[in-house]
């Protein structure tokens, strides 16, 4: 299962209606790329496919494809601010291969 910290649901939430659109999807992807061969993809969007998995999570309409499911089972999804900015954190017990810079992944087991 997937976990919406409280900083993540308002960040979300914050970017839907900075973006004026309250009723968009949250799309979580993965895709190839990156050091280590995979990563975390995030968009708003107003279409859901019909092969897509929806989690109705804190108000939050999260959309995955099939292809991504298995490396999103157990993620925590956070968001924080530092010095540098904010952004969104992913925390998956999973990954087995982080790269150094904390944006890609290898493939789970």
């Amino acid at each position: 299962m997937i976990e919406l910290t409280p900083a993540a649901i308002k960040e979300i939430k914050r970017m839907q209606s900075s973006r004026r659109k309250l009723d968009s999807y949250f799309r979580l992807t993965v895709k190839k790329g990156g050091c280590s061969g995979l990563y975390y993809d995030l968009e708003l969007c107003d279409t859901k496919l019909e092969s897509d998995r929806l989690y109705q999570l804190n108000g939050i309409a999260l959309v995955i494809d099939e292809p991504s499911l298995p490396h999103c089972e157990q993620l925590r999804l956070d968001y924080a601010e530092d010095l540098m900015g904010g952004g969104f954190r992913f925390h998956n017990p999973q990954i087995v291969n982080p790269c150094s810079c904390g944006l890609s992944f290898a493939n789970t087991p």
